[in-house]
């Protein structure tokens, strides 16, 4: 049974860093692209960043440049690395991974908060 688990999130001011955290467990998830996103109150779910199983990273144009998306897999561990954080980047964060390589995540982690203040 394939699990994430996020840990990381908290309340930062702006201009703060945070990193987080999503441990996959069930699965050996350097195999799988895996990815991160965010739901802000009231808003869509949308992509933050995506990591494949070569390495290779795509971000959203509003964290180009802050957010850094990375995977340890001898700890079967993603991270996202958060800098220069705006109120703006506050939102529920959630990692998902594609176990069916269909493009589309299939699994998702329970989500971690993220708050930044002004």
């Amino acid at each position: 049974q394939v699990q994430l688990v996020e840990s990381g999130g908290g309340l930062v001011q702006a201009e703060g860093s945070l990193r987080l955290s999503c441990k996959a467990s069930g699965i050996i998830a350097s195999f799988n692209t895996m990815a991160w996103y965010r739901q802000a109150p009231g808003k869509q779910r949308e992509l933050v960043a995506t990591i494949t199983s070569g390495g290779t990273r795509n971000y959203a144009d509003s964290v180009k440049g802050r957010f850094t998306i990375s995977r340890d897999n001898a700890k079967n561990t993603m991270y996202l690395q958060m800098n220069s954080l705006k109120p703006e980047d506050t939102a529920v964060y959630y990692c998902a991974i594609d176990t069916t390589y269909t493009g589309e995540p299939d699994h998702w982690g329970q989500g971690t908060q993220v708050t930044v203040s002004s």
